[in-house]
Protein backbone atom coordinates (compact mmCIF):
# COMPACT_ATOMS: atom_id res chain seq x y z
CA UNK A 1 0.00 0.00 0.00
CA UNK A 2 2.75 2.61 1.07
CA UNK A 3 4.44 1.77 -2.77
CA UNK A 4 1.48 2.37 -3.94
CA UNK A 5 0.59 5.73 -2.51
CA UNK A 6 3.52 6.74 -3.20
CA UNK A 7 3.08 5.99 -6.66
CA UNK A 8 0.19 7.55 -6.61
CA UNK A 9 1.72 11.00 -5.20
CA UNK A 10 4.35 11.26 -7.87
CA UNK A 11 1.71 10.54 -10.53
CA UNK A 12 -0.91 13.67 -9.48
CA UNK A 13 2.57 15.62 -8.82
CA UNK A 14 3.05 15.29 -12.41
CA UNK A 15 0.32 15.80 -13.81
CA UNK A 16 -0.09 19.18 -11.36
CA UNK A 17 3.05 20.72 -12.49
CA UNK A 18 2.14 19.52 -16.11
CA UNK A 19 -0.99 21.52 -15.75
CA UNK A 20 1.37 24.35 -14.61
CA UNK A 21 3.63 24.18 -17.45
CA UNK A 22 1.17 23.91 -19.78
CA UNK A 23 -0.82 27.18 -18.86
CA UNK A 24 2.16 29.06 -19.17
CA UNK A 25 2.96 27.99 -22.51
CA UNK A 26 -0.27 28.61 -23.64
CA UNK A 27 -0.14 32.12 -21.99
CA UNK A 28 3.40 32.61 -23.52
CA UNK A 29 2.47 30.95 -26.78
CA UNK A 30 3.61 34.29 -28.65
CA UNK A 31 6.68 35.24 -26.46
CA UNK A 32 9.86 34.69 -27.65
CA UNK A 33 12.87 33.29 -25.47
CA UNK A 34 14.34 36.32 -24.54
CA UNK A 35 11.11 37.72 -23.04
CA UNK A 36 10.45 34.52 -21.02
CA UNK A 37 14.53 34.70 -19.82
CA UNK A 38 13.66 38.63 -18.74
CA UNK A 39 10.50 37.61 -17.00
CA UNK A 40 11.99 35.16 -14.95
CA UNK A 41 15.31 37.12 -14.28
CA UNK A 42 13.77 40.79 -14.68
CA UNK A 43 17.28 41.98 -16.18
CA UNK A 44 17.73 43.15 -19.32
CA UNK A 45 20.67 41.98 -22.00
CA UNK A 46 23.58 44.18 -22.37
CA UNK A 47 23.56 46.06 -24.76
CA UNK A 48 27.05 48.29 -24.86
CA UNK A 49 28.01 48.81 -28.49
CA UNK A 50 24.46 49.33 -29.78
CA UNK A 51 22.63 52.96 -30.04
CA UNK A 52 18.70 52.95 -29.13
CA UNK A 53 16.52 54.28 -31.92
CA UNK A 54 14.79 56.05 -29.71
CA UNK A 55 13.97 56.24 -25.53
CA UNK A 56 11.09 57.42 -23.82
CA UNK A 57 9.17 57.52 -20.66
CA UNK A 58 5.64 56.99 -19.74
CA UNK A 59 3.32 58.26 -16.76
CA UNK A 60 0.18 58.29 -16.01
CA UNK A 61 -2.47 59.77 -13.64
CA UNK A 62 -0.07 62.36 -12.58
CA UNK A 63 -2.20 65.71 -12.11
CA UNK A 64 -2.56 66.52 -8.45
CA UNK A 65 0.19 69.03 -7.80
CA UNK A 66 0.88 67.40 -4.81
CA UNK A 67 3.80 65.60 -3.23
CA UNK A 68 3.59 62.43 -4.98
CA UNK A 69 3.71 63.85 -8.53
CA UNK A 70 6.79 66.17 -7.90
CA UNK A 71 8.32 62.83 -6.40
CA UNK A 72 7.85 60.90 -9.33
CA UNK A 73 8.61 64.21 -12.03
CA UNK A 74 11.85 64.69 -9.95
CA UNK A 75 12.98 60.56 -10.58
CA UNK A 76 11.85 61.56 -13.88
CA UNK A 77 14.26 64.69 -14.40
CA UNK A 78 17.17 62.67 -12.74
CA UNK A 79 17.54 59.51 -14.33
CA UNK A 80 17.03 61.69 -17.74
CA UNK A 81 20.32 63.15 -16.96
CA UNK A 82 21.86 60.15 -17.23
CA UNK A 83 19.69 58.45 -19.83
CA UNK A 84 18.39 61.43 -21.53
CA UNK A 85 14.53 60.55 -23.29
CA UNK A 86 13.09 62.34 -26.53
CA UNK A 87 9.36 62.51 -25.33
CA UNK A 88 6.70 61.44 -22.72
CA UNK A 89 3.65 60.10 -23.00
CA UNK A 90 0.98 60.99 -20.74
CA UNK A 91 -1.84 58.52 -20.56
CA UNK A 92 -5.02 59.97 -19.11
CA UNK A 93 -5.72 61.47 -16.14
CA UNK A 94 -3.83 64.94 -16.48
CA UNK A 95 -5.61 67.15 -14.22
CA UNK A 96 -7.31 66.23 -11.28
CA UNK A 97 -10.49 66.21 -10.28
CA UNK A 98 -12.06 67.95 -13.01
CA UNK A 99 -10.03 68.69 -15.80
CA UNK A 100 -10.12 72.32 -15.50
CA UNK A 101 -7.76 73.81 -17.69
CA UNK A 102 -6.96 76.42 -15.61
CA UNK A 103 -5.05 74.31 -13.15
CA UNK A 104 -2.33 73.44 -15.84
CA UNK A 105 0.20 75.28 -14.45
CA UNK A 106 0.03 73.48 -11.22
CA UNK A 107 -0.62 70.24 -12.08
CA UNK A 108 1.76 70.09 -15.31
CA UNK A 109 3.91 72.90 -16.34
CA UNK A 110 5.27 73.38 -12.68
CA UNK A 111 5.91 69.79 -11.60
CA UNK A 112 7.74 69.18 -15.29
CA UNK A 113 9.47 72.21 -15.27
CA UNK A 114 12.94 70.69 -15.35
CA UNK A 115 11.72 68.36 -18.86
CA UNK A 116 9.69 71.06 -20.16
CA UNK A 117 13.09 73.74 -20.22
CA UNK A 118 14.54 70.81 -22.12
CA UNK A 119 12.37 70.91 -24.57
CA UNK A 120 10.82 67.16 -24.06
CA UNK A 121 7.39 67.23 -25.72
CA UNK A 122 5.01 65.41 -23.50
CA UNK A 123 2.26 63.47 -25.82
CA UNK A 124 -1.04 63.26 -23.84
CA UNK A 125 -4.54 61.21 -23.89
CA UNK A 126 -7.93 62.02 -22.07
CA UNK A 127 -8.20 60.41 -18.98
CA UNK A 128 -12.06 59.96 -17.48
CA UNK A 129 -11.43 62.92 -15.13
CA UNK A 130 -9.88 64.78 -18.10
CA UNK A 131 -13.53 64.85 -19.73
CA UNK A 132 -15.15 66.35 -16.92
CA UNK A 133 -15.09 70.05 -18.36
CA UNK A 134 -15.97 70.48 -21.48
CA UNK A 135 -15.53 67.03 -22.68
CA UNK A 136 -11.46 67.64 -23.03
CA UNK A 137 -11.62 69.62 -25.12
CA UNK A 138 -9.49 72.34 -23.79
CA UNK A 139 -6.85 69.71 -22.97
CA UNK A 140 -6.78 68.55 -26.43
CA UNK A 141 -6.48 72.40 -27.59
CA UNK A 142 -3.60 73.14 -25.16
CA UNK A 143 -0.11 73.45 -26.98
CA UNK A 144 2.12 71.14 -24.86
CA UNK A 145 -0.16 68.03 -24.85
CA UNK A 146 0.82 67.87 -28.90
CA UNK A 147 -2.72 66.87 -29.60
CA UNK A 148 -3.62 68.90 -32.17
CA UNK A 149 -7.25 69.62 -31.18
CA UNK A 150 -7.83 65.58 -31.77
CA UNK A 151 -9.00 63.22 -29.16
CA UNK A 152 -7.16 60.36 -31.33
CA UNK A 153 -3.84 60.82 -32.61
CA UNK A 154 -0.50 59.25 -34.13
CA UNK A 155 2.97 60.49 -34.28
CA UNK A 156 6.27 58.94 -35.26
CA UNK A 157 9.79 58.49 -34.53
CA UNK A 158 12.12 57.31 -37.32
CA UNK A 159 11.28 53.43 -36.88
CA UNK A 160 9.02 53.84 -34.32
CA UNK A 161 4.98 55.03 -34.31
CA UNK A 162 2.25 56.08 -31.03
CA UNK A 163 -1.30 55.81 -31.66
CA UNK A 164 -2.61 57.91 -29.35
CA UNK A 165 -6.57 56.69 -27.78
CA UNK A 166 -9.55 58.14 -26.70
CA UNK A 167 -10.61 55.30 -24.44
CA UNK A 168 -13.78 56.70 -22.38
CA UNK A 169 -17.16 55.50 -22.71
CA UNK A 170 -18.56 58.31 -24.59
CA UNK A 171 -15.30 58.20 -27.65
CA UNK A 172 -16.26 58.34 -31.00
CA UNK A 173 -15.45 54.48 -31.42
CA UNK A 174 -16.99 53.41 -34.51
CA UNK A 175 -14.80 55.94 -36.61
CA UNK A 176 -11.67 55.98 -33.73
CA UNK A 177 -11.57 52.19 -34.78
CA UNK A 178 -12.02 52.37 -38.35
CA UNK A 179 -9.36 55.30 -38.08
CA UNK A 180 -7.16 52.95 -36.07
CA UNK A 181 -7.01 49.93 -38.43
CA UNK A 182 -6.29 52.03 -41.15
CA UNK A 183 -2.86 53.43 -39.57
CA UNK A 184 -1.60 50.44 -38.83
CA UNK A 185 -2.33 48.61 -41.62
CA UNK A 186 -0.59 50.88 -43.71
CA UNK A 187 1.89 51.42 -41.26
CA UNK A 188 5.51 50.48 -41.99
CA UNK A 189 7.14 51.05 -38.84
CA UNK A 190 9.36 48.66 -37.10
CA UNK A 191 7.59 49.28 -33.62
CA UNK A 192 3.81 50.22 -32.99
CA UNK A 193 3.15 51.29 -29.96
CA UNK A 194 -0.67 52.06 -28.55
CA UNK A 195 -1.53 54.03 -25.84
CA UNK A 196 -5.02 55.13 -23.88
CA UNK A 197 -5.74 55.93 -20.44
CA UNK A 198 -8.28 52.69 -19.41
CA UNK A 199 -6.45 49.30 -18.79
CA UNK A 200 -7.22 46.47 -20.94
CA UNK A 201 -5.21 43.65 -18.56
CA UNK A 202 -4.80 44.57 -14.77
CA UNK A 203 -4.43 43.21 -11.25
CA UNK A 204 -5.77 45.91 -9.41
CA UNK A 205 -9.50 47.92 -9.12
CA UNK A 206 -10.87 47.98 -12.49
CA UNK A 207 -9.49 44.21 -13.74
CA UNK A 208 -10.27 42.85 -17.35
CA UNK A 209 -11.47 45.39 -19.28
CA UNK A 210 -13.85 42.91 -21.30
CA UNK A 211 -15.11 45.61 -23.56
CA UNK A 212 -11.41 47.10 -24.77
CA UNK A 213 -10.40 43.04 -25.32
CA UNK A 214 -12.98 42.72 -27.57
CA UNK A 215 -12.90 45.88 -29.88
CA UNK A 216 -8.89 46.84 -29.59
CA UNK A 217 -6.84 43.34 -28.71
CA UNK A 218 -8.13 42.01 -32.17
CA UNK A 219 -6.47 45.07 -34.12
CA UNK A 220 -2.99 44.60 -32.12
CA UNK A 221 -2.98 40.51 -32.86
CA UNK A 222 -3.65 41.43 -36.23
CA UNK A 223 -1.39 43.72 -37.32
CA UNK A 224 1.31 43.52 -34.86
CA UNK A 225 1.22 46.00 -32.06
CA UNK A 226 3.98 45.10 -29.63
CA UNK A 227 3.14 47.21 -26.68
CA UNK A 228 -0.13 48.78 -25.01
CA UNK A 229 0.78 51.72 -22.61
CA UNK A 230 -2.06 52.97 -19.79
CA UNK A 231 -3.16 54.93 -17.08
CA UNK A 232 -6.44 54.29 -14.84
CA UNK A 233 -5.47 52.13 -12.19
CA UNK A 234 -2.49 54.15 -9.66
CA UNK A 235 -0.23 51.05 -10.19
CA UNK A 236 2.97 49.57 -12.13
CA UNK A 237 2.14 45.88 -13.96
CA UNK A 238 3.76 44.97 -16.47
CA UNK A 239 1.94 41.78 -18.76
CA UNK A 240 3.78 38.94 -20.37
CA UNK A 241 3.19 39.28 -24.29
CA UNK A 242 -0.33 38.23 -24.87
CA UNK A 243 -0.63 37.15 -28.40
CA UNK A 244 2.03 39.51 -29.34
CA UNK A 245 1.14 42.29 -27.74
CA UNK A 246 2.49 43.52 -23.71
CA UNK A 247 0.65 45.41 -22.14
CA UNK A 248 1.85 47.45 -19.22
CA UNK A 249 -0.08 50.11 -16.32
CA UNK A 250 2.35 52.96 -15.20
CA UNK A 251 -0.75 54.71 -13.42
CA UNK A 252 1.41 55.22 -10.65
CA UNK A 253 2.37 58.68 -11.35
CA UNK A 254 0.81 60.78 -8.47
CA UNK A 255 -1.16 58.23 -5.97
CA UNK A 256 -1.46 54.65 -5.48
CA UNK A 257 -3.62 51.99 -5.35
CA UNK A 258 -3.04 48.59 -4.16
CA UNK A 259 -2.32 45.58 -6.95
CA UNK A 260 -2.32 42.10 -7.25
CA UNK A 261 -0.79 39.34 -9.15
CA UNK A 262 -2.33 37.72 -12.00
CA UNK A 263 -1.39 34.60 -14.36
CA UNK A 264 -0.78 37.26 -16.99
CA UNK A 265 1.36 39.39 -14.47
CA UNK A 266 5.46 39.55 -15.13
CA UNK A 267 5.63 42.08 -12.89
CA UNK A 268 3.58 44.12 -10.30
CA UNK A 269 4.43 46.80 -7.47
CA UNK A 270 2.05 49.17 -5.77
CA UNK A 271 4.83 52.38 -5.65
CA UNK A 272 4.96 55.73 -6.88
CA UNK A 273 7.04 54.91 -10.07
CA UNK A 274 7.06 55.90 -13.89
CA UNK A 275 8.00 53.69 -16.97
CA UNK A 276 11.34 53.92 -18.95
CA UNK A 277 11.92 52.52 -22.48
CA UNK A 278 14.76 51.73 -24.52
CA UNK A 279 13.75 50.79 -28.29
CA UNK A 280 16.06 48.94 -30.16
CA UNK A 281 16.26 47.28 -33.53
CA UNK A 282 15.54 44.04 -32.38
CA UNK A 283 13.99 44.67 -28.88
CA UNK A 284 11.92 47.02 -26.65
CA UNK A 285 13.44 47.39 -22.71
CA UNK A 286 10.77 48.60 -19.86
CA UNK A 287 12.25 49.79 -16.76
CA UNK A 288 10.19 50.49 -13.90
CA UNK A 289 11.62 53.33 -12.07
CA UNK A 290 10.28 54.58 -8.10
CA UNK A 291 10.85 57.78 -6.70
CA UNK A 292 14.58 57.06 -4.72
CA UNK A 293 15.63 56.77 -8.58
CA UNK A 294 15.98 52.71 -8.61
CA UNK A 295 14.94 50.74 -11.00
CA UNK A 296 12.43 48.21 -9.87
CA UNK A 297 11.54 45.97 -13.04
CA UNK A 298 12.94 45.40 -16.29
CA UNK A 299 11.61 43.28 -18.99
CA UNK A 300 11.83 43.53 -22.61
CA UNK A 301 9.04 43.31 -25.76
CA UNK A 302 10.83 41.29 -29.20
CA UNK A 303 10.04 43.29 -32.71
CA UNK A 304 8.56 40.37 -33.84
Amino acid sequence: MNIKRRELLRWGAGIALGWVIGKKIVLNRSQPPLEIAIAQNNLPPNTPDQTPLLRFFSVADTGTGARGQYAVASAMTEYGQNFPCELVVLAGDNIYNNGEIEKIKAVFEDPYSPLLQQGIPFYACLGNHDIRTDNGVPQTQYPLFNMGGKRYYSFRRGKVQFWALDTNGNADWVNQLAWLEEGLKQSDALWKIVFGHHQIYSSAHYGLNRKLITTLTPLFQKYGVQLYINGHDHVYERTYAINGTTYLICGAGAGLRDVGHSEWTAYSASRLSFAAHTVYDDRLVIQGIGTDGQVFDRGAVSVS
